[in-house]
């Protein structure tokens, strides 16, 4: 949409510079991009890049894309989920994928052993624990979904093993 108002918040430096480059707006649309952590709420609410782009007394989409599964529960993703949410109007939405080893994939533990050789921590959560992130919203048909099943144009030969990711989507009250 030519007059969509985007605010892309990311904290890896190559990211950052790769946003630099590509992202940009026109007259009717507005694209932003903030250096900020996404456990970081306050900067992230309190920052010009969202003030000066979006209105939060309208409802927006928030979309948060593969990246919880790098929020361990002692960084209370529900909690920053929940903050972030706060400061939506009714009518808002949550859309977020999630990485999982619902599927069964000896993938999913041999990936988890790789980020964490590495150094970064990775929390694949079941469907039950995306679900509650949708806590308070109502969920958009088909729900909690495994990705290559959430609304598909058109018959995939991808398995859920092979993408081992949630989505789900959620109207905010």
């Amino acid at each position: 949409m030519p007059d969509a108002r985007i605010v892309y918040a990311d904290n890896d430096p190559l990211v950052l510079a790769h946003a630099r480059a590509l992202l940009t707006g026109n007259p009717a649309g507005r694209t932003a991009y903030l250096d900020a952590d996404l456990r970081d709420v306050d900067t992230i609410l309190g920052s010009s890049e969202v003030r000066d782009t979006l209105d939060l007394t309208q409802p927006v989409a928030l979309s948060v894309f593969a990246i919880l599964h790098f929020v361990p529960d002692s960084d209370d993703p529900y909690g920053v989920i929940r903050r972030l949410l706060d400061a939506l109007a009714p009518g808002s939405y949550l859309a977020l994928s999630h990485g999982t080893a619902d599927f069964g994939s000896t993938g999913s533990a041999e990936g988890v052993a790789n980020y964490r050789a590495r150094g970064i921590n990775l929390q694949l959560r079941d469907a039950a624990e995306l679900a509650r992130f949708f806590d308070g919203l109502d969920l958009v048909e088909p729900g909690v979904q495994a990705l290559n099943r959430w609304r598909p144009e058109s018959d995939s030969a991808l398995t859920d093993d092979q993408i081992n990711m949630y989505g789900a989507v959620g109207r905010l009250r």
